[in-house]
C-alpha cells in the first residue's frame, strides 16, 4: 500500500510523521512510501535524502491526500485535511478524540479509519509504539534545558577563586516519563533534586535517579496506577496536603518543572500565585502541562513571562518540536511499529484486527461508525500498589539504645554456647577414656589452628578465593607428606594420591589468578 506523510500544516510545528529510515522498515513490509516536498526540512531531512531511501517525493498536499492509501501525520488533520479524507483510507496521527469531536464527527462521515496514536494503551507489548512517553521524554529533557537558558547561575555547585556557587535545587512536580527525564537530566547537570508525585509506588525510581522524593504526611493516599499508568485526580483533603507541601518548597528551590497532566482533561493548578511570590528572584517555573492550561496560574501558552518578583514562568508548547530531528526519528518508529503490526503478513496489506487490544484501544473511528472510547484492555498497565511509608531516621538516642540491645543479645548468645560446649565437654571428659580424650583435643587444637592458618593467607597474589583453596591444599599436602613413610602400603598410597590432587589445585589457582590478572593490564 502507499504510504504518504504531508507537511505538518500546524503553526510552528517541524516534526515529520516518515523518516527516511523508517521508510527502509516500511519498504520491507512490502509498502511504498511518499512523502510531501519539504515536509521533513524543518527536522534535518531534505528532500534527496529521502529520494535515496526510496520515497516518492510527491509536489503538493493534494496529490499526497489523493494517492496516499494510508496517511501519517504528527499532529490531528486541520478541517480542510480531514475533508480530503476517503472511505477506505487510513489515517495515522495525534487525534485527542476526546478534545475534538466535530473532526471525530468529520472522519466519520468521510468513512476513513483513524488511528489515534495519543489512544495507544499503555501495556508491555505497546511499549515500542507510545508515542506519548516518546514525546514526553523529549519534552522533559527540553525542559531542563530551557531552565537552564533562563536561570542565572550553575546547575551544580561549585568552589572556585572566586568564591562558593551551590546548586541549584530543582522541583519536579509528577513523575511520569518527562518527570523522570527531568529529573535524570537536571541531576546529570548537578542540581539538588526533589520531586513529588501522586502515586507512592514511584518514589524508588525517583530516588534511583538520584533525586528526594517528597512524602505527604497523609493516611489516606491514593494509589492512581488504575488510571492507565497516570495519576488520578487528587481528593480535596489530599490537595490541600499537597498545596501545603508546594509552598513550604517555593522559598527554597530554584527551578520548578511541572508536567502533571491527564490526557482527556484539563491541567490541575498546583503551582498558585502565591507560591511564585514567595520564590527567589531570579528562579524560573517551566510547565509542561501549559497546553491544557497549565499547572502554574501564571501561565501563558506558547509565551515566556516574568512575573513581579521576577520569577520567570515558561509556557511554551512546543518542546518536542524544538529537537524537531530527534522526536521525528522516535515518532516515525512508533509509527513504523503501529505498521508493522497492521501488517502481520509483512505483505503490503492492511490488516486492521479490531480484535487487537492494541489496534482497537489506538482505533477512534472505523467503517463509518466512532469506535471511541474503546473498550479497556484485558491486560491493565500497571497493577496497584500499596504505599509504602517512609521509615523515619531514628534519633542518636535510639541508635545508641538499638546498638546496645543487640550488644546484649549477642553476648548473651555467646555465653550461653560456651557454657553449652564446656557442659558437654565435661560429660564427655567424665564417661570417655583418656587415650580418647587425648586424641580428641589434638583434633580439636588442629581444627583452631587451620582454620586461623587458612583465614591469615594474604591474597596479594591470589584473588581471595583461590587464597583460601591454596591454603586448604597447602595443609592437605603438609598432611599427606607425614604419612607417606608411614608402614601401611595403603596409608602411602593415599597420602602420594593427596598429594598429587592437591598439587595440581594449587598449580591451577596460579595459573587462573595470573589470566585473570592479565586481563587488566595492557597488551
Amino acid at each position: 500500500m502507499k504510504i504518504g506523510a504531508p507537511k505538518e500544516s500546524a503553526r510552528g510545528e517541524a516534526r515529520v510523521a516518515l523518516t527516511p529510515d523508517s521508510a527502509k522498515h516500511l519498504q520491507k513490509l512490502g509498502h511504498e512510501c511518499l512523502i510531501e516536498t519539504g515536509a521533513g526540512l524543518a527536522a534535518g531531512f531534505n528532500d534527496d535524502t529521502y529520494r535515496d531511501a526510496g520515497v516518492t517525493v510527491i509536489e503538493s498536499a493534494d496529490a499526497l491526500w489523493r494517492d496516499a492509501e494510508v496517511v501519517i501525520k504528527v499532529r490531528e488533520p486541520s478541517e480542510s485535511e480531514a475533508k480530503q479524507l476517503r472511505e477506505g483510507q487510513t489515517l495515522i496521527a495525534f487525534f485527542w478524540p476526546a478534545q475534538n469531536e466535530a473532526l471525530l464527527e468529520a472522519c466519520k462521515a468521510q468513512g476513513a479509519t483513524v488511528v489515534a496514536m495519543d489512544m495507544v494503551p499503555r501495556i508491555s507489548r505497546a511499549q515500542k509504539m507510545d508515542a506519548l512517553s516518546s514525546m514526553a521524554n523529549i519534552a522533559g529533557y527540553r525542559a531542563v534545558i530551557e531552565a537552564g537558558n533562563n536561570f542565572g547561575r550553575f546547575f551544580t555547585g561549585q568552589v572556585t577563586a572566586a568564591g562558593k556557587v551551590p546548586p541549584a535545587k530543582v522541583l519536579v512536580i509528577g513523575a511520569g516519563v518527562a518527570g523522570l527525564a527531568a529529573i535524570g537530566t537536571a541531576t546529570s547537570l548537578g542540581a539538588v533534586v526533589r520531586a513529588f508525585d501522586v502515586r507512592p509506588e514511584v518514589s524508588e525510581q525517583i530516588e534511583s535517579m538520584g533525586a528526594e522524593f517528597l512524602f505527604l504526611d497523609f493516611e489516606d493516599s491514593q494509589d492512581g496506577s488504575e488510571s492507565g499508568g497516570y495519576a488520578a485526580p487528587s481528593s480535596p483533603e489530599f490537595r490541600e496536603k499537597q498545596l501545603e507541601c508546594f509552598r513550604e518548597q517555593a522559598p527554597d528551590v530554584d527551578i520548578v518543572i511541572t508536567t502533571a497532566l491527564i490526557p482527556g482533561k484539563p491541567a490541575p493548578k498546583l503551582w498558585l500565585e502565591d507560591m511564585v511570590a514567595a520564590m527567589k528572584p531570579g528562579s524560573v517555573i517551566v510547565d509542561l502541562a501549559a497546553e491544557k492550561g497549565g499547572n502554574c496560574d501564571l501561565t501563558q501558552p506558547d509565551e515566556r513571562v516574568v512575573s513581579d518578583n521576577g520569577v520567570v514562568v515558561i509556557g511554551y508548547t512546543d518542546f518536542p518540536s524544538r529537537m524537531a530531528t530527534q522526536a521525528s526519528l522516535l515518532y516515525a518508529t512508533n509509527i513504523r511499529h503501529m505498521l508493522t503490526d497492521l501488517t502481520p503478513e509483512k505483505d503490503g496489506v492492511i490488516h486492521h484486527d479490531m480484535d487487537d487490544d492494541v489496534i482497537r484501544g489506538a482505533t477512534v473511528t472505523h467503517q463509518g461508525e466512532i469506535t471511541f472510547p474503546p473498550p479497556p484492555p484485558k491486560v491493565k498497565a500497571i497493577g496497584a500498589a500499596k504505599p509504602k511509608k517512609k521509615e523515619k531516621e531514628p534519633t542518636p538516642e535510639e541508635k545508641k539504645a538499638a546498638e546496645l540491645a543487640e550488644f546484649k543479645v549477642q553476648t548473651k548468645r555467646q555465653v550461653s554456647l560456651l557454657a553449652i560446649g564446656g557442659a558437654l565437654m565435661l560429660l564427655l571428659g567424665w564417661v570417655a577414656p583418656a587415650s580418647f580424650m587425648q586424641h580428641f583435643i589434638v583434633f580439636v587444637l588442629a581444627c583452631f589452628i587451620g582454620f586461623q592458618v587458612i583465614w591469615k593467607v594474604s591474597h596479594s597474589l591470589h584473588t581471595p578465593l583461590m587464597a583460601v583453596t591454596n591454603a586448604i591444599s597447602g595443609i592437605i599436602i603438609l598432611g599427606a607428606i607425614l604419612q607417606i613413610g608411614s608402614g601401611s602400603a595403603v596409608v602411602s598410597v593415599l597420602a602420594g594420591i593427596s598429594v598429587l590432587i592437591a598439587s595440581i589445585n594449587i598449580v591451577g589457582g596460579f595459573l587462573v589468578t595470573r589470566r585473570m590478572l592479565a586481563m587488566f593490564q595492557k597488551s
